[in-house]
C-alpha cells in the first residue's frame, strides 16, 4: 500500500465510507517494501505482534543493516538472529543504540520499553555447549517483553544439580530446556512441572548423536506430556513460542506441584 492508496483509506474512514474495523483489517494484509535483495514484511507487528526478525546467514553485512534501516523506519524493533561481528558493526554503524549478544549471536537495536507479564520464562541448558542455543532463547524471550532467568549446566549426567535448585522450575510460568547429546533432560522437567516445557535439542554430543537428531527423536518421543519440541538448535523460535505462552493467562501453580 503507497501513501496515495492509504490517504484515500483513511479519507474513505473519515466520510463514514468505510468502517474503521474494515480499514484495520485491509491495512493488517499490507504492505512490504521491497529493497530488490528482500521485501520487507513491515506490518507484521500488526498481524503477529512481533516485528519480522533478521536471518542474518546468507546476507551480506550491508544487507542487514540495510533491512535494519527500513524496519526502524517503520518504528519497529530490530531483533537479527545468527548474526556475526561484522553485521553487527554495520548496524551500529547507522544505530548507536544497537547491541551484540555474542552468546546469542543476536542484534538488537530500537528496542521499545514494554509491561512484562506477571509469568516468568526459565531457560535450562544440559551442559555449558548448549549455553549459545540458550542464550538465543534467553534473549529472544527477553526482547518480547518477559522476565527471562536461566539455569545452565543442570543436565542429566548430574540431575542433583537441577534438583538442588528445582524451586527455579516450580516458580516459571513456562520453562525452555536446551540439551544436546541424548536430549533426556526436557523428559526430566516435563515430569517435575504442571507448566508447558519447550524442548530445544541441540547439536552438542559424539557421532551416534547425529548433528542433534538423536535429541530431536528423544525429545518427540518424551512420555512427560506438557514436552514441544523445536527444531535443532532453534533458540528463536523456542523463546518466541515461550513468549507467546507467557503472554496467556495462565492458572496459578498447583501447591502440590511447589512440593508444599
Amino acid at each position: 500500500m503507497n501513501v496515495e492508496a492509504l490517504r484515500k483509506l483513511l479519507e474513505s474512514v473519515q466520510a463514514g465510507q468505510v468502517e474503521p474495523e474494515a480499514a484495520i483489517n485491509r491495512i493488517r494484509h499490507l504492505p512490504f517494501e521491497d529493497l530488490g535483495f528482500a521485501n520487507i514484511d513491515t506490518h507484521r507487528a500488526i498481524r503477529c505482534g512481533v516485528p519480522e526478525v533478521i536471518f542474518c546467514p546468507g546476507k551480506t553485512p550491508e544487507q542487514v543493516a540495510g533491512i535494519a534501516e527500513r524496519l526502524v523506519a517503520a518504528d519497529a524493533e530490530v531483533l537479527a538472529s545468527r548474526a556475526d561481528t561484522a553485521a553487527f558493526e554495520a548496524v551500529r554503524a547507522r544505530f548507536a543504540d544497537a547491541e551484540y549478544h555474542e552468546a546469542a549471536r543476536m542484534i538488537v537495536c530500537n528496542r521499545k520499553p514494554k509491561t512484562p507479564p506477571d509469568g516468568k520464562i526459565l531457560i535450562v541448558s544440559g551442559g555449558t555447549s548448549d549455553i549459545p542455543v540458550a542464550e538465543e532463547a534467553h534473549v529472544t524471550a527477553d526482547v518480547l517483553g518477559n522476565s527471562v532467568e536461566t539455569l545452565y549446566d543442570v543436565g542429566v549426567a548430574g540431575i542433583h544439580r537441577l534438583l538442588q535448585r528445582v524451586d527455579h522450575v516450580f516458580e516459571a510460568n513456562v520453562i525452555v530446556v536446551v540439551a544436546g547429546m541424548e536430549g533426556a533432560l526436557a523428559s526430566v522437567v516435563g515430569g517435575l512441572t504442571s507448566r508447558p516445557v519447550v524442548a530445544v535439542p541441540t547439536s552438542i554430543g559424539y557421532g551416534a548423536s547425529f548433528g542433534g537428531l538423536a535429541a530431536l527423536l528423544a525429545m518427540l518421543n518424551s512420555c512427560a506430556s506438557g514436552v514441544c519440541v523445536v527444531n535443532i538448535d532453534n533458540g528463536f523460535g523456542a523463546g518466541y513460542i515461550a513468549s507467546l505462552i507467557n503472554h496467556t493467562n495462565l492458572p496459578p501453580t498447583p501447591r502440590a506441584a511447589r512440593g508444599a
